[in-house]
């Protein structure tokens, strides 16, 4: 029997401990699920967090853009104005009169699928038989030039009026990226540096402006 008792208290010895063991399991389970709320609770803070930078950088790249475009739309007129008032006497000196000047000139159109769209050239100087369209920009890009150049490609079409002159172009700008106005002269167009209080044309004194819209292309 003595073996028999021994047998018992074994067996109750490791029920014991084994209710010893499931109490510390399940407090360390309580203490690991405590542990994930927390964490939890500190990745949706870290998310909120960062979904407020996210929103304020947002917000500060908004103002940035509103600041930038009225940055250069204010030095845009100041760039047009500057042009406008000293192009006739720029254009006289290229043997080209200027008689009329007519700046901000738009013109509605309906395009090939029907919709209206609008058309804007910064400033356009006609004579009898010539008319010079202007386009004004702060900062002179090729892909600025290339657009204009696309433009004057329509011009009679936009103008049908001025059809029998001949139409030339030319790109103002108070700043100019690499190659740029090199670009410009060299797809005929007359390209004029907005400096101080002047401008002036930067052309070669031989340079021969090119009529739009080019050969082959109609109007």
């Amino acid at each position: 029997m003595a073996n028999g008792s021994a047998a018992v208290d074994e067996i109750w010895e490791l029920i014991k401990e084994t209710r010893m063991d499931m109490r510390e399991f399940r407090a360390n389970m309580e203490d690991l699920r405590a542990s994930q709320k927390e964490t939890d609770r500190q990745l949706r803070e870290t998310v909120r967090q960062l979904n407020e930078t996210v929103r304020q950088l947002k917000e500060t790249d908004k103002q940035l853009k509103k600041t930038d475009s009225r940055f250069n739309s204010q030095w845009g007129r100041l760039v047009e104005s500057l042009v406008e008032g000293n192009l006739a006497a720029l254009l006289q000196a290229r043997g080209i009169e200027v008689r009329q000047t007519f700046p901000n000139s738009e013109v509605s159109f309906v395009k090939d699928d029907g919709r209206v769209q609008q058309k804007e050239f910064d400033i356009v100087v006609v004579n009898g038989t010539e008319a010079v369209v202007v386009e004004v920009k702060t900062l002179l890009t090729p892909d600025k030039v290339r657009y204009f150049l696309s433009a004057l490609e329509d011009f009679k079409r936009y103008f049908p009026d001025l059809r029998h002159k001949s139409v030339y172009g030319a790109v103002a700008y108070l700043r100019s990226e690499a190659q740029a106005k090199l670009y410009a002269e060299r797809q005929g167009l007359f390209v004029i540096r907005a400096t101080g209080d002047s401008a002036s044309i930067v052309n070669a004194e031989d340079f021969k402006p090119r009529a739009f819209p080019s050969e082959g292309v109609t109007s």
